[in-house]
């Protein structure tokens, strides 16, 4: 069984070897290494905590292993209090396509800082674009493109 509950500073070790071994096995096939290794320098435990600050950040964890199996935050989209963002998320590789992911989306579509708000943005990247897709989200404005950070810019109306 797989339960979810608010990040803690003691998680930040494990959930940053979780972004790193997702990152460097599952979006490999999308993103360059140098792409990668430089997105992880952003993406540290301490970094975890620091965004922790700002963002409420969850954790779903195995009921029977108790490792944390992933990862993902909600906050305001640039401070606004009607329109809210999703950040960092993460499902470790051997838990990718048994619906881990998919309740991941629905507890952060239950924090505040979703229902609040009358949109919610979520920068996705090339390997989990079909993911949100399926979960609602749609191409920010109609836009298809990658952005600048080789990111697609998906949003949902509340």
């Amino acid at each position: 069984m797989i339960t979810a509950r608010r990040f803690e500073q003691t998680d930040a070790d494990e959930v940053a070897k979780l972004v790193a071994n997702t990152m460097r096995t599952t979006n490999a096939k999308d993103y360059s290494t140098e792409y990668i290794e430089n997105d992880l320098k952003q993406l540290t435990a301490r970094d975890l905590i620091a965004r922790a600050r700002y963002f409420h950040c969850y954790v779903l964890l195995d009921g029977q292993t108790h490792q944390i199996v992933a990862v993902g935050s909600i906050g305001p989209y640039w401070g606004s209090e009607v329109e809210s963002s999703l950040f960092n998320i993460f499902v470790a590789p051997t838990y990718q396509g048994q619906g881990v992911g998919r309740k991941l989306i629905q507890t952060l579509e239950q924090d505040p800082y979703f229902t609040r708000a009358k949109r919610i943005e979520i920068p996705a990247s090339i390997t989990g674009l079909g993911f949100y897709q399926k979960m609602g989200y749609q191409f920010k404005n109609g836009n298809a493109a990658l952005d600048d950070e080789q990111l697609y810019r998906l949003e949902k109306f509340n």
